[in-house]
């Protein structure tokens, strides 16, 4: 959402074709078609279109009454007229003592978008239905947007949403070589939008909340792991302990490998009369690749499921909601040399942090470490919208 000084900027700049005055709402049907041009974009500004009502063509105050129905009536503009839904806030602004209703509306990551049927655009200050020929460009310039979902903008996040220390001290020194950092003179901005954690327009990505966000859940209300320890060998057996893991990836990372390591049990074997061999019921370094094998590849987009990481008696259940993606399917799930990224940049994210060292190879990990404390391979039951990874005890 753009400040106070930024929209006075704009409301008292002259002519620019992402701005519209409007001293009153006699035409509503005229802001509408308006929100749709904006959101189409077709001079490809990809920067936000702002409607200024109850200002006159010049910006001088024009008096209108600015109360909470009015707000709700430009706010009911996502009634389904306008598909796809624009991605737009309403809200009451007082700019140099003029009070005025202010509607931003965002480029459209699908255009090219219609009201009631038909596409709108702005060309220069002119507003028209766009013609066969900019239909076309409209759908083209999807091309540009067409990134995984963890590249793409999250609707209504500030670069203030994310922990710009921990972008600073933690994730950019693992992305860039110190000598560059020391003589590099980009501002934070810059910075993240180098690491693709905010769009060039300075929107934060899915990657750079799940990264760096202060409050991930907000954003992605799934992002988490639910860990729960069961006192037997099912769900219905009584809860030893649990808990939700959460917050940006550095944070997340740290609580799991700290809720592994306090939970794996070690066993003795005397061999002889004087050696003593020590076994852990799992390996922890196992436990380790698959649960990040599973932040790396879950879905993001298609479900709010957490991650589950259920702990029996005999066995760690580690619940992945995301099924195989790209070349991998349910045949070839696992075998060492194929796989594909649903989440590219949350890939890049784990391995700048330090918690992957390469590319899949964290099954193989897994299998190896699992062999050296003679546990019993994983298992993987691998279906369209999930794989379930169970590992088995040692004792």
């Amino acid at each position: 959402m753009l400040t106070d000084p930024q929209l006075e900027d704009l409301l008292f700049g002259g002519e620019r074709d992402y701005v519209e005055r409007k001293s009153s709402v006699s035409d509503p049907d005229v802001i509408r078609k308006n929100i749709c041009a904006f959101a189409n974009d077709l001079p490809d500004h990809r920067r936000t279109g702002v409607i200024f009502v109850g200002v006159r063509d010049d910006g001088t105050c024009a008096g209108l009454k600015i109360d909470e129905s009015l707000l709700r009536n430009f706010a009911d503009t996502r009634d389904g007229n306008i598909l796809p839904l624009p991605v737009m806030s309403v809200d009451k602004r007082t700019l140099r003592g003029c009070e005025m209703a202010v509607i931003q509306v965002e480029p459209s990551a699908n255009p090219p978008v219609r009201y009631r049927g038909r596409t709108w655009v702005r060309v220069g200050p002119s507003l028209r239905s766009a013609s066969v020929e900019e239909e076309v460009r409209l759908t083209e310039k999807r091309k540009w947007r067409n990134l995984p979902f963890d590249h793409q903008p999250v609707a209504g996040a500030q670069i203030d949403d994310l922990d710009l220390d921990v972008f600073q001290r933690t994730y950019l020194p693992g992305a860039v070589d110190a000598a560059v950092l020391r003589e590099n003179q980009r501002g934070v901005q810059e910075q993240l939008a180098s690491m693709r954690l905010v769009t060039p327009e300075g929107v934060p990505t899915i990657a750079g909340v799940l990264a760096v966000g202060k409050d991930v859940r907000h954003w992605l209300p799934g992002a988490y792991i639910q860990f729960t320890r069961y006192a037997g060998l099912q769900m219905t057996d009584p809860i030893a302990d649990q808990k939700e893991i959460d917050g940006p990836f550095p944070e997340l990372l740290r609580l799991l490998d700290e809720t592994i390591n306090i939970q794996i049990g070690v066993s003795s074997r005397i061999v002889g009369h004087t050696r003593e061999i020590k076994h852990p019921d799992y390996p922890a370094e196992a436990l380790r690749q698959l649960a990040r094998n599973a932040v790396m590849h879950r879905s993001y987009e298609a479900t709010n499921s957490p991650i589950r990481f259920y702990w029996f008696a005999d066995r760690v259940e580690i619940f992945n909601p995301g099924g195989p993606y790209g070349i991998v399917n349910r045949e070839n799930f696992g075998t060492t040399g194929i796989t594909d990224y649903r989440n590219p940049l949350v890939a890049e994210a784990l391995k700048i942090l330090g918690y992957v060292q390469r590319f899949g190879v964290g099954i193989p990990i897994a299998r190896r470490e699992l062999e050296k404390n003679e546990n019993v391979p994983p298992e993987f039951t691998v279906e369209a919208q999930h794989v379930l990874a169970t590992v088995r005890s040692h004792s």
